[in-house]
Formats: structure tokens, sequence, C-alpha cells
């Protein structure tokens, strides 16, 4: 019999939604490859025991997404269309300059920033993500597939969020594909708390998915724009244009709401403690109960924000270029100008002010009590501008694993099994001294049924229940 091809579409004229949905059924094989209109898409493939098994799966997904207001279609009567983007118009700040240390030039407008005792990382709308040491040199560079909305990190875990709908782990000398999310859900932002992944979108929706791909529940939420979500041990924080949500990230039960009057465009977090920069010139302070804390009040709509990890100090970036910081007690403390555009991001480390901008620079600001007193002075460090060194490679994403062809290479690691369980592949650990009933989180585009790997370690979940791979990857042969 030959194969029976089924395609779907949902494009909304006014709306986000714009992608495609294909189910082929092969004998006993399905094969679902799905995404945004014009692009390739996903793919996956199930085998069945019999063919009738393989039809009423195949069924069972094309009804699911009919529901939803999916329709048949013929592949290439649509156009692709853009993906979403934040739209700032940012204008030039009139305050004294920031004294800034060194910027580095991404060459587009960047969201994606972190930064550690070791490295300071940007990711922007071109896909580059950029290491570099806080001696401002480039140390190396990934090319993901689409444009970066923010990089986030979960314990010994670095990941970045993309406009191609997937999520990749930095953590390891090759990025690999690490969470594929549905392509219905057009992502504002993402973050990650010990393997549970927090998805706001564009249409206000909140999603916690858990660490192989799979929902644990999803909310439409209460406004729209979803432009924060923060995770923690107890909760997925949510906000939005109507204010910010608490749910617990087990059932996605509703903890509280919060009115923070205005939009909420940004979100930031420390223990206790809440962060939601919003349209009204405000960052506003929340406790982790909902409670509203104190206010700190910009000259213009608030596009980011972030905290001193004691609380001494809250910093805001604006849409006219211009840096902020302020008190515990809320007290504005100084207002100074980027001139290098306004900050999507930031994050404080070490009396140093890191923010990525409209114009695509990661920007490193001496916020230190002495360099601000010299600045509102008009004197300022001579900042040296980064470059790139002209013949650094760009790594891309990698479904290639080295091979390890003697068992005696894998001493020192732990070696986990690729096994085939209900349609879907998992990872299971063989080497002794674990639960080998547990399933294991590790990249998704090297999986092999039956094939064998050793990595350098596995640590279980902080929630338990999981494993989660670390360092590097080698296949047994």
């Amino acid at each position: 019999m030959p194969a029976d091809t089924t395609y779907l579409e949902l494009s909304e004229d006014s709306g986000s939604a714009h992608k495609f949905y294909e189910v082929t059924v092969d004998g006993t094989d399905v094969t679902i490859r799905y995404g945004r209109i014009g692009d390739h898409g996903q793919v996956k493939r199930s085998s069945f025991t019999t063919e009738d098994k393989a039809r009423a799966e195949a069924s069972k997904k094309i009804g699911e997404k009919v529901r939803k207001g999916y329709a048949p279609a013929v592949p290439g009567g649509r156009q692709k269309r853009s993906v979403t983007r934040r739209q700032i118009v940012s204008t030039r700040s009139t305050a004294h300059a920031a004294p800034i240390l060194w910027r580095y030039a991404s060459g587009s407008a960047a969201f994606g920033i972190f930064v550690d005792d070791d490295v300071c990382m940007v990711g922007n709308e071109a896909g580059l993500v950029t290491t570099l040491g806080h001696d401002a040199r480039v140390l190396r560079q990934f090319r993901l597939p689409d444009g970066v909305k923010c990089i986030v990190a979960d314990d010994g875990w670095l990941y970045a969020g993309c406009d191609d709908g997937n999520v990749y782990d930095l953590s390891g000398k090759v990025p690999r594909l690490a969470y594929r999310i549905a392509p219905e859900i057009d992502i504002y932002w993402l973050d990650i708390h010990d393997g549970v992944l927090g998805v706001s979108d564009a249409r206000g929706g909140i999603s916690a998915i858990d660490h192989e791909d799979e929902f644990l529940w999803q909310r439409p939420g209460r406004g729209s724009s979803a432009w924060m979500v923060r995770c923690d041990a107890d909760a997925v924080h949510q906000g939005h244009s109507a204010g910010v949500t608490s749910y617990d990230w087990r059932t996605g039960a509703e903890l509280w709401h919060t009115d923070t009057r205005g939009a909420v465009l940004f979100g930031w977090q420390e223990p206790g403690k809440l962060y939601a920069g919003t349209s009204q010139r405000q960052v506003v302070e929340l406790d982790k109960n909902g409670a509203r804390h104190r206010t700190y009040q910009c000259d213009a709509a608030v596009f980011s924000c972030a905290a001193s990890p004691d609380g001494r100090f809250v910093f805001a970036g604006d849409s006219s270029s211009s840096v902020y910081c302020f008190d515990s007690s809320g007290t504005r403390l100084w207002k100074l100008a980027t001139g290098c555009g306004s900050a999507y991001s930031m994050q404080y480390h070490d009396e140093r002010l890191y923010i990525v901008t409209t114009n695509g620079t990661l920007a490193c600001i001496d916020a230190s009590e002495a360099a601000i007193s010299a600045a509102m002075g008009g004197t300022l460090p001579q900042a040296v501008d980064v470059k790139a060194p002209p013949a650094m490679p760009t790594v891309a994403p990698s479904t290639t694993v080295e091979v390890v062809h003697d068992p005696a290479d894998a001493a020192g690691g732990v070696v986990v099994e690729c096994v085939e369980d209900g349609g879907r592949l998992r990872i299971r650990v063989v080497s002794s001294g674990y639960h080998q009933s547990w399933q294991v989180q590790f990249p998704k585009g090297i999986r092999e049924p039956g094939a064998r790997y050793v990595v350098s370690g596995i640590r279980e979940a902080a929630r338990g229940g999981f494993y989660r791979a670390y360092g590097d990857i080698r296949r047994l042969r």
C-alpha cells in the first residue's frame, strides 16, 4: 500500500499562528513533520507493531490538530511569514554617559545575555552566540539556526531559546538540541529550573515542559504578549499585559495574580523576590507570594531590569537608551546614557552592569561607586571596542558524536543506552550504581535505538526521578 500523507495548516491573518502539520503513514511507520509555514520544520518518526495501530495513531494526531483549527491545505500555497519580534523605537538619552569599560558589536539586535564568574555571553537576532572573557577577549562563537530569544542557566547547564522553537544546550564543546517546543507556541521568553522548562508566548499562554519535551501542563494565561517567565523550585512566574501570575510548576494551578498597572515587558528574579519592568515606566518589586513590595520609577517604558544578589541595588534599562540604578528603598541613585542603544536585557555581576542592546552591542558598564561618581562629573574611562578574531570558527548545532571503539576509553565515564519506549527514544543508565528505570536528559539529535554512549557524568535532578547528563558525549561502537 502506498504511503498516505495528510497536510494541514493553521494561519491567522490577524494572529501569530502560521504553521503546518504533516502526517505520513507508510506501513507500520508514522512520520510527523511540523513547523512554521515556509520552513522544512521538525520531523518525528515512530514505528508500530501493526499497520492498524499506525493508522490509528495518525488519525489521533490529525484529529487533535483539526480540533485546534488546522485545515487541509496544499504545500506552498501560503508564503513564509516573519517571526514575531519585539519592536522598540529607541530614542537618544539626554543623561550623562555611562562609564563603559568595553563593548562588543555582535552584528544585530540582541536579547540573550549570560554572565558568570568566568564568561560573558551575547546571543543576537541572527542566531550568533559569542562568548567573551571578562578581559574582553572573544573566546568562541556558536551559530544557531534562528534568532536567540534568551540565554538561561540551570545549575551547571546553559541553554539558548531560539525563534525556531527549539532550545539548545550550550554547555558542551558544541551546541546540541535539548528541547523541541510545539510549533503552535510562538515563544516570547523561557526559563529553566531543574530540567523543567517554562515557556511564555505571544498570546499570553504559559506552558511547563519536562526533560523529555512532554507537557506537564498548558494554560492560556490572563493577558497577552507574555515577555516574562521565571522559574524556581516551587512555581513558574509569568509577566504579561495584565500583570504577573504565578503557577504551581507541577499542576499549572494558579497560585496568585498581581496587577502591575502596566504591561510587563521584562522580568528578573532573586530568592524571594520578583522584578517586573513595565510599560508604565516602573520596575515593580513583588514578594513571591504576589504582594507588591516596592516600585522604582523611571522616565520611559522599562524594557529590562536586574538586581544585585544581596538586594542592595535594582537596575533598569528604558526605551530612551538610559540605564538606572536604585537603592533598596526605591531611591534613584543615578541615570546614565548607554551610548549604544536601549538595553533589551541586562545582568549585574561583581560591580559591573552588562547590557545587550537594540543595535546588538554587549557592553560592560563599571557600576562601582567611584566610577559612577566620576561619570556624573564628566570623567569616563576609555572604552575598548572588542573585535572578534577574523579567523574564528563558528560552531553550528551538531548531530554527530565521537565514536569510541575501545571500551577501555570509556573508563571514568557513565554508560547510557538509547531504548525505544512507546514510540519514543529514551535514555537509561547502564552503569551500575544508578536507578536503571530512571530516564536521562540527553540531546535529542544524536539518539539512535540500541546505541550506547559514554558521558562524563550524570547528576540526579534536585526534584528526583530522572538524571541529567553533562560533559562530553561519545558513542560506544
